[in-house]
């Protein structure tokens, strides 16, 4: 709950700041324009991102009694959430990681990298897909989409704002933001919205944390991956991009490729698993 309250409010901070950037620009109506190309920008990687990014990762779907341990595992905890059951996708690669995709839990996916599957126990396995069902059952790609559609526009503002300067247009009086105000939307904006846009990242993976451990019945199987996933994604390399690195349970890129923790998409490992525990221990 308290993760859901975060959202809302990051959620919420988002639009504000979207608001304010279109005042300070050119008015309501400036804000508008920039929502309304965003939406349709988003929009159309919401509504294919998931076979965007299972080509871009070599995936291929699981048939039928192919995989029974990975199967087995996924039938069990989709029977205890109430979830349709989704496509299964393996990725050839070595590094353990795993990703969740699709529009809503009728149309979703899960996969799972082929060193995850060699190098995971069962109780392992079952946290980390039970992270990626909790993924999709709180309709984390619409949640993701929303905060991008927001962030998106204020970046549409902020480029505008730069042409502005750039071609000296936007003269205005200090009563309707002035040269402060076009600084402001051009330069501040765009960091203030990627900040919020991860934050509602980072508390998405709070809350899958929590919810795969419910739907396992238990915290340890995921603590202990995530701790195997943090050893290991770190010593095996990943051809990963960074615009879809926020996707995976933990990030595949290297540290090298990384951005800083301060601008990661994923909170710390050793913070997920203290929380993990101690929420669960309760």
């Amino acid at each position: 709950m308290a993760n859901s309250v975060k959202t809302v409010g990051l959620l919420a901070a988002l639009t504000a700041l979207v608001v304010l950037a279109g005042q300070l620009l050119s008015g309501t109506r400036g804000a508008v324009i920039a929502l309304v190309i965003a939406a349709v920008m988003n929009f159309g990687a919401y509504w294919f991102s998931d076979k965007l990014v299972l080509m871009r990762y070599r995936a291929r779907q699981v048939q039928p009694g192919t995989r029974p341990r990975l199967e087995g595992i996924i039938d069990r905890l989709v029977a205890r959430a109430g979830l349709p059951r989704p496509k299964l996708f393996v990725i050839p690669e070595a590094q353990p990681n795993a990703f969740a995709t699709g529009r809503n839990p009728r149309h979703a996916a899960v996969a799972v990298t082929q060193g995850l599957l060699e190098l995971m126990d069962d109780e392992e396995l079952e946290g980390v897909v039970a992270h990626e069902l909790a993924h999709v059952k709180h309709r984390d790609i619409l949640i993701g989409s929303i905060a991008a559609t927001m962030a998106g526009a204020v970046m549409v503002l902020a480029s505008m704002a730069r042409w502005g300067a750039l071609l000296g247009g936007y003269e205005r009086d200090r009563r309707d933001g002035g040269l402060l105000g076009l600084l402001a939307v051009a330069i501040v904006a765009p960091l203030a919205a990627t900040m919020v846009q991860l934050a509602v990242s980072r508390s998405r993976e709070f809350a899958a944390d929590e919810g795969a451990a419910r739907m396992a019945g238990h915290p340890h199987g995921l603590a202990r991956a995530l701790r195997k996933l943090g050893q290991l994604s770190g010593r095996i390399p990943m051809e990963a991009s960074p615009a879809s690195a926020h996707m995976f349970i933990v990030s595949p890129l290297s540290a090298r490729e990384a951005f800083t923790r301060f601008f990661s998409t994923h909170p710390p490992l050793e913070e997920r698993i203290r929380r993990l525990l101690g929420r669960m221990s309760r």
